[in-house]
């Protein structure tokens, strides 16, 4: 694909200071997004999913540091003054947020959240304007005008989702980030939502970053998978080839452990995402890995390119020139401990 990407990351990481040390959220994560373009970031919770989200656009609470590249047509966002920023979220970047019912003033009607939001963007807009647009906005994801000035206790969980959307869409951004937009809904609303979004890509040109924990979803929904583990993106590609070829094993345990009609038995991956502070050395997943080998403890993966294009962090992939001698060997499990400790 030869169009310019809207949204271009390079090597971010995001950390938080603690008492033990600084939290490794994101440690040098990269991947671009092009207009009308969907990329799903998935992984297990705690693998660093919405600090990511939320890095890209500079909505980090204080004490949190930044450093990497993250460029928007062309304008970098990192070291961006705040004032800056904010002038450009919600007119060119969007966030649509988790848990929408928390996000909305209660005693506040629906038509002043619109009213809030496009007075803050576009400050000489008349209150007319604001009704048709907001109206208009609404309407496309299936909320009736009769329903613009009720309060958000008056609507149902998958209606207080598509106001969320419709407020972080009726600024029409060319990038928004949806962090889990479909959390605990049926999977009518469900796929009512994921319509919406895939009407917003093809209208709007919009490019999407969609944050999930739902396989499915990305499989419906999205062009490209970016699978992410500890801080890191360990695979990267075009969703089908991913899903049904996965390079990494992490990918590989993540599509095992989905339920399906023909599942029969539960699967899931033995262990727990580690500890940021103090990070598996090499390979980050080496602890829990059915493949791992003698050099997965020991060297960190670099990132290659498989034989249809996916990125993989892997060293089940090479490159062959930097792996020690035995190092391909496989890591019994007996090793893992005195491997970690050294």
């Amino acid at each position: 694909m030869n169009v310019e990407p809207v949204i271009s990351v390079r090597d971010l990481r995001v950390w938080y200071g603690t008492e033990r040390g600084p939290v490794r959220a994101v440690d040098g994560v990269s991947f671009d997004v092009r207009p009308g373009e969907t990329l799903g970031l998935v992984g297990e919770s705690g693998c660093g999913k919405s600090t990511l989200g939320r890095g890209v656009l500079g909505l980090l609470p204080t004490g949190a540091a930044t450093d990497g590249s993250v460029r928007f047509n062309d304008r970098e966002l990192v070291g961006m003054r705040q004032q800056e920023l904010r002038s450009l979220r919600g007119a060119e970047l969007g966030l649509i947020f988790q848990e929408p019912m928390t996000r909305l003033n209660p005693l506040m009607r629906i038509s002043e959240h619109f009213a809030e939001t496009l007075r803050a963007h576009e400050p000489g807009v008349s209150g007319k304007e604001i009704d048709v647009r907001s109206i208009d906005t609404l309407r496309r994801m299936g909320i009736p005008p009769t329903r613009y000035r009720h309060y958000p206790h008056e609507f149902s969980g998958g209606m207080r989702q598509r106001i969320m959307i419709s407020l972080a869409l009726v600024l029409r951004p060319a990038f928004v980030v949806a962090d889990e937009p479909t959390t605990a809904l049926d999977v009518l609303v469900e796929a009512q939502i994921l319509s919406i979004l895939h009407d917003l890509k093809k209208n709007f040109d919009t490019a999407l970053l969609l944050i999930t924990h739902n396989l499915g979803i990305v499989a419906e929904a999205c062009e490209r998978v970016a699978v992410m583990y500890a801080g890191r993106i360990v695979e990267e590609g075009d969703a089908r080839q991913v899903f049904s070829e996965p390079a990494h094993p992490y990918t590989r345990e993540l599509l095992r452990s989905t339920i399906s009609l023909s599942t029969t038995a539960l699967h899931y991956i033995p262990g727990a995402p580690p500890d940021l502070v103090e990070p598996p050395s090499g390979c980050r997943f080496h602890p829990r890995c059915p493949d791992a080998m003698r050099v997965c403890p020991l060297i960190e993966p670099v990132e290659v390119r498989t034989p249809t294009g996916e990125r993989v962090e892997c060293w089940l992939h090479g490159p062959a020139e930097l792996i020690p001698p035995g190092g391909t060997a496989p890591l019994q499990r007996q090793e893992l401990a005195s491997a970690d400790e050294a």
